[in-house]
């Protein structure tokens, strides 16, 4: 009777490629049909209604409720036109994915059914707080808890074949008031760094009243066809290849990345970027990268808050259409041991309303000094919060991924660039001051490099989690299944906080009777050598960097548990405090739904290994091992001698040895977990789980891979790495 692996295999490679539509019009032509943007906007509502929306999005004003009322009225009026039935309210609860409750437009009433959509029913829904993760917010009979519209996130219409779906863009948080989801407290952090940077602008330019982050997020993700993936529990379960062993190919030649991308693979991308190009996702490259299997698209840059939507609305859409071409898409940091994981870039810069980038160096004294200004409290705050900004980037899976050979470290630190590091080095030890002098133009005679800086004359270190790449930083060590907002929240509160700080110094120099121009060199200047220690150009995965940060006073935080003690710390508390982004109790909310994510995901795992070994993997070596038993009773019986029948006999007493020590290894790693679940506290709990359960899993891994290689291949149950990884 063939096992499923063998039935999953032949369906695998008996695949049929769909035929896609392919656009024969240009991208710009359909390019974001289904989403209510400004366009339409301005076509559906009055002048006025239009203006004071503007207004909303642009500047946070109130809207009212009859101003409400229309809006809604016109977006029901689009989205009927184009078939919509239902309406939702999306938002991302803690859980790390989206949510969304339908509701019909359809109404009875006295006079017939009628279809209708309110103001207030787009302003705010009420889904069940206690339900979604909370961290002891709500109780269970506390169920109360409210989405509420983000009208600077445009609604869009979510087509699946059995209907469409208006979709609205919101914040979820409790009756009481506090953040439920990754939304609310990024735009608190983005609102902090808009103000705290428009203050610091107005030393250099007059004229800006408002500083957008920018974002691109570039996403790697791993295919595998549907059929091997449903015949692997442990892919299904805890989204990884708990068990395998490495096929002989992987990625050792490197042909794999930006190679041609497969036929099956190709379609797949083509569909899903109509879809996302239709939902206003500005989707620009798409390539292979390095590990088999494995590719990556990515955006093109947009505001933060909408870029962040985006992403999670597209992996949302990768894994719809994925289901269509027979392919699950994987978005864990490491579905597969020995292979390069997957990752989420986060490209971070800043733009004003002048259409500047604040960290696109200038072609005059001037403009390069407004540079650096931003430049500089960037490094500083990373310097001030590393530890904080490891924590935003902590997850089980991710775990798995940062320090390995393939990944930014778990030690923060920061790659300038060697140009932009002599700069730094230059201003930190110059005496120069600058020349009082008629011309603006001219004010950094003293220090003649400055004015040289030029756009992306740096080489790129893929080595390091926070990389400065022309007139951005890259923060390289988000997780590919994460939600961004988590790390950009921090990062967007933290440089928010560190330009407050410095205008507080810098206005004290001028006071005290400084020039602005040298108040500000001087505090830059400080600056610098105060954050000089997490600058690193070197090589990130070498064993003598990790010595080395050491010596520096730089944290390895290398396990979630540890690393997320930052978010309650007293300087956090602080920090998000004085911001408005976070109450303690929130933070400590968050601690807590971060600590039960990571032992509740190792529960899982443990629950997996003990399952597939016990129910598959140890019954099918001994069927292989009894075959072997009856061969060598066989060879016996005919008369063969021992020389004959010691190659089968050799191959027994491994198997012996190998399901010896993988079964007494899963059998105390179950009871290691029995006695982990007693422990109530959730940091107690995590630590146990990582120092007490989870050191079992190499050891089991390790005899079951072992096995996999002895283990007649007819017989072995689960789709091996050459099978999963190498798509046809």
């Amino acid at each position: 009777m063939k096992n499923l692996r063998t039935i999953a295999v032949k369906e695998a490679q008996n695949r049929i490629i769909p035929e896609i539509k392919l656009n024969s019009t240009k991208i710009s032509s359909f390019f974001g049909s289904n989403v209510f943007d400004r366009k339409k906007m301005k076509e559906y509502l009055s002048k006025d209604v239009f203006q004071k929306l503007m207004s909303a999005i642009n500047h946070g004003e109130v809207l009212n409720q009859e101003d409400a009322n229309q809006i809604a009225a016109a977006m029901k009026a689009w989205a009927m036109e184009k078939g919509v039935t239902h309406y939702t309210h999306w938002f991302q609860p803690l859980t790390g994915s989206t949510a969304e409750k339908h509701d019909s437009f359809f109404e009875p009433s006295g006079d017939g059914p009628i279809e209708v959509f309110a103001g207030s029913a787009l302003v705010q829904q009420e889904p069940d707080a206690s339900s979604f993760p909370n961290g002891g917010i709500r109780n269970t009979f506390e169920a109360r808890g409210y989405t509420a519209w983000d009208p600077t996130s445009p609604a869009f219409i979510m087509e699946n074949k059995a209907g469409k779906t208006l979709c609205i863009p919101t914040v979820f948080v409790s009756y009481t008031g506090e953040a439920l989801d990754y939304k609310a407290p990024l735009l608190k952090a983005v609102a902090a760094i808009d103000k705290a940077a428009v203050e610091v602008c107005q030393y250099f330019d007059k004229g800006v009243t408002k500083v957008n982050a920018s974002l691109g997020i570039e996403q790697e993700y791993f295919l595998v066809d549907l059929a091997l993936y449903n015949a692997r529990p442990d892919m299904v379960f805890a989204g990884r290849a708990i068990f395998g062993r490495m096929s002989a190919k992987g990625q050792q030649l490197e042909d794999h990345y930006f190679g041609s991308i497969p036929e099956r693979v190709f379609a797949y991308m083509v569909d899903f970027e109509n879809e996302a190009l239709k939902l206003g996702i500005p989707l620009k490259t798409r390539h292979n990268e390095v590990a088999p299997s494995q590719f990556e698209c990515a955006p093109i840059y947009e505001e933060i808050n909408l870029a962040i939507d985006h992403n999670q609305l597209l992996m949302d859409l990768m894994e719809k259409v994925a289901r269509r071409h027979n392919f699950k898409v994987l978005l864990h940091e490491k579905p597969y041991a020995g292979i390069n994981g997957s990752g989420k870039h986060n490209n971070w810069s800043l733009i004003t309303d002048t259409g500047k980038n604040l960290l696109a160096p200038g072609k005059t004294p001037k403009n390069n000094l407004m540079f650096l200004t931003f430049f500089v409290n960037t490094i500083k705050a990373v310097h001030e919060h590393a530890d904080l900004l490891r924590a935003s980037i902590a997850s089980v899976s991710n775990d798995h991924r940062l320090g390995a050979n393939e990944a930014p470290p778990a030690i923060i630190s920061i790659f300038l660039g060697s140009q932009l590091n002599d700069v730094l080095d230059e201003i930190e030890s110059s005496r120069a001051i600058i020349n009082k002098v008629k011309k603006e133009d001219n004010l950094w005679l003293g220090i003649p490099k400055i004015p040289q800086i030029a756009l992306d004359n740096t080489d790129r270190n893929r080595t390091s989690p926070f990389a400065f790449t022309g007139n951005k930083f890259e923060l390289r060590a988000v997780g590919s299944s994460a939600n961004s907002s988590a790390s950009m929240t921090i990062l967007n509160a933290i440089v928010a906080d560190q330009l407050n700080k410095f205008k507080v110094e810098v206005d004290k120099l001028i006071k005290k009777g400084e020039k602005k121009d040298v108040a500000i060199l001087t505090i830059i200047r400080k600056y610098i050598k105060e954050s000089k220690n997490i600058r690193f150009e070197g090589n990130g995965y070498s064993d003598e960097w990790a010595a080395e940060a050491q010596g520096r006073g730089l944290s390895n935080i290398k396990t979630t548990p540890k690393a997320l003690d930052a978010y309650v710390s007293e300087k956090t508390m602080d920090l998000f405090s004085t911001l408005n982004i976070f109450s303690k109790r929130e933070l400590h909310a968050r601690h807590e739904i971060m600590l039960e994510n990571f032992y509740k995901k190792l529960q899982i795992e443990a629950r997996v290994m003990g399952d597939v070994t016990n129910s598959q993997i140890i019954p099918a070596v001994i069927e292989y091992q009894n075959k072997l038993i009856e061969n060598v009773k066989g060879l016996k019986e005919i008369g063969l001698n021992n020389d004959v029948i010691a190659a089968p006999l050799s191959i027994i007493n491994k198997i012996s040895d190998y399901l010896g020590v993988l079964k007494n290894t899963v059998d105390t790693m179950l009871e290691e977990r029995k006695k982990v679940n007693k422990i109530e506290d959730s940091r107690e709990k995590a630590i146990a789980y990582d120092e007490k359960v989870k050191v079992y899993f190499d050891t089991i891994r390790y005899n079951a891979d072992k096995l996999e290689q002895i283990v007649d291949d007819s017989i072995w149950p689960l789709p091996k790495f050459r099978e999963l990884l190498f798509l046809k």
